[in-house]
């Protein structure tokens, strides 16, 4: 997976440098929970750990947490089956929004998001498609 281009955060950062549980978190629309447990789930999930256990998340991780998000709630996938998907590399490129998501998001007012914002509009669809999901389970 390292051959794809890094994630793109609006943050300043440089597209390679480490990123807290909570910048990935908050940038993907995926709890820190989450995230820990995937962790135990998919062995290929490796954030660097520094003292104290904080998480620092390079970008092939990101790269990782964007495959496994797409696996699990876009494609229907268990973790099971994204994980042996992950393993065969046979679905592991994450894949941009498609078309008439892209469409979509880009007739609402983009007033609250930065400059080159496609990650933004990411960000949001994610949110969007979490409370979505969240809120049917609660039903």
């Amino acid at each position: 997976m390292s051959e794809m281009a890094p994630p793109t955060f609006a943050d300043g950062k440089d597209p390679e440098a480490l990123r807290t549980i909570g910048e990935v978190a908050k940038a993907l629309g995926i709890r820190q929970h989450v995230l820990r447990y995937w962790e135990e789930q998919f062995p290929m999930l490796k954030p660097l750990k520094r003292s104290g256990g904080r998480r620092y998340y390079r970008a092939e991780d990101v790269r990782m947490v964007e495959a496994i998000d797409r696996l699990v709630h876009r494609e229907g996938y268990t973790l099971k089956g994204a994980k042996k998907a992950l393993q065969s590399n046979t679905s592991a490129t994450p894949q941009a929004p498609t078309a008439p998501m892209a469409a979509s998001v880009s007739a609402q007012p983009a007033t609250d998001l930065p400059v080159n914002s496609n990650f933004a509009y990411r960000a949001r669809l994610i949110a969007l498609r979490t409370t979505l999901v969240n809120a049917l389970h609660d039903a």
